[in-house]
């Protein structure tokens, strides 16, 4: 008999189902199981004619049932059953489960983040982690829809650099076969040279490696990050306009696959945005911080308290968790930044920020190699030190931009998880390095 997924259970049928013991109680003379697999979760029923009614289970144990498929309407608080129940004719214990270091089936989340990582493999069989991650390869898939239906092509860059592609400070650097290499914060550099090599849109899905000496609950030192990067654009506007497209249709998408079982477990509506998102100047949303008494402590740039607070700002304003943050001034953006022709103190950047926290830095880049290098010795940045990067600007490079945002931020926000790393399947940060 082939294996059966729970999904897939109809009443009257005699079926084969395998997967975790999730809760089990037990009577004199029967006991109810319920199965867990990954589609989702079954009352089993055993009476003390079953084959194996004796076998001692324990929790998370890994079973084979056999049994027949009747109708049944079952109502749980916490978890979502299929609403039938297996009449179990044989057991099998596949896999015996140990006494366990941390509880699966826990009504609320009790057990200490650090200590649930050390058990991530356990941590993660709870259905409202896996269901996390099914949301991430549902929005993954949306993203490249997307991408896909407006001419985008698909790279893959070296995570060896020779040099390093935004602030040095971040630097993981590994030994490479007698020579000093750095592990890549960003594929910045390779963006921009596959627009140099007329590739015109472009995208990424990749780790990147940034060595932040911050315990917070928004970075970490190995992350997924998403780059897009597009060419022939008349401003960073062209580029803002892409992500939104891009972001309203995979939330979208994301709502209608999963919208139900977000607000059942995580308790989140998900709210399709309006276009455009707001815009506000970087001067302007400092004067709105000033207004409400609030200093930002990084100088021209925004912290995450101003962040916040701004968000709040434009909600109340514009009914809208999104906001584009622009013409940031140069001496907090990187070289490769245009400035505005207007104003060279400026530049043509942004930032997205949603429900109070920054999720994208995008820009309109620097095309032309003499300002590049120009703008490169500004920052005290050696141009010999980035030749091979300055080189893909010397035989025409069309105007262009793009923008950067990280997943597990995205779906930290949209879940409302509180934590980077409970949308991270294994978190790296300054203390983890296992399991």
């Amino acid at each position: 008999m082939e294996r059966t997924l729970v999904i897939e259970l109809k009443p009257g049928k005699d079926v084969l189902v395998k997967g975790w013991v999730h809760e089990i109680r037990e009577m004199s003379k029967m006991k109810f199981i319920i199965l867990r697999d990954v589609s989702g979760m079954v009352q089993c029923v055993l009476k003390k004619e079953s084959k194996g009614f004796n076998e001692e289970l324990t929790l998370e144990s890994v079973i084979s049932l056999k049994g027949n498929v009747k109708s049944a309407k079952l109502t749980n608080e916490k978890l979502t059953l299929k609403n039938v129940e297996i009449e179990v004719t044989e057991l099998e214990i596949i896999s015996k489960a140990e006494q366990l270091p941390i509880q699966v089936n826990e009504k609320t989340t009790s057990t200490d983040l650090s200590k649930r990582l050390d058990y991530r493999w356990l941590d993660l069989r709870k259905p409202e982690h896996l269901l996390v991650f099914k949301i991430w390869t549902c929005m993954e898939e949306a993203m490249r829809e997307y991408w896909v239906k407006h001419g985008f092509i698909e790279i893959y860059t070296p995570k060896f650099m020779k040099s390093a592609s935004e602030s040095g400070a971040e630097l993981f650097e590994v030994k490479y076969f007698g020579k000093k290499a750095y592990l890549a914060q960003s594929p910045q550099f390779y963006k921009q040279m596959a627009m140099a090599a007329g590739f015109e849109r472009i995208f990424e899905i990749a780790p990147v490696f940034r060595a932040n000496p911050s315990a917070t609950s928004r970075h970490d030192t190995e992350f997924t990050m998403i780059d897009m990067e597009i060419s022939f654009i008349k401003s960073e506007e062209d580029v803002m306009k892409v992500e939104e497209e891009w972001i309203s249709y995979f939330l979208k998408k994301v709502k209608e696959e999963y919208g139900e079982e977000i607000k059942k477990t995580f308790g989140v509506d998900i709210i399709i945005p309006k276009l455009p998102f707001p815009r506000i100047t970087m001067a302007d949303a400092m004067k709105l911080l000033k207004e409400k008494g609030y200093k930002s402590s990084k100088g021209a740039d925004l912290d995450a308290e101003g962040e916040k607070i701004l968000a709040e700002i434009i909600k109340e304003r514009y009914h809208h968790e999104f906001v584009f943050i622009t013409e940031y001034p140069f001496s907090v953006r990187p070289f490769y930044h245009m400035k505005n022709e207007s104003n060279n103190s400026l530049t043509k950047s942004f930032d997205l920020v949603w429900k109070g926290v920054e999720i994208t830095t995008g820009a309109q880049r620097e095309h032309r190699l003499n300002t590049l290098k120009e703008q490169a010795i500004e920052k005290e940045i050696d141009p010999k030190s980035i030749q091979y990067y300055l080189d893909f600007f010397r035989y025409g490079v069309p105007p262009h931009g793009g923008c950067a945002l990280s997943p597990t931020r995205l779906l930290m926000l949209m879940l409302n998880l509180g934590n980077v790393r409970e949308a991270t399947f294994l978190p790296r940060d300054m203390t983890r390095l296992n399991p």
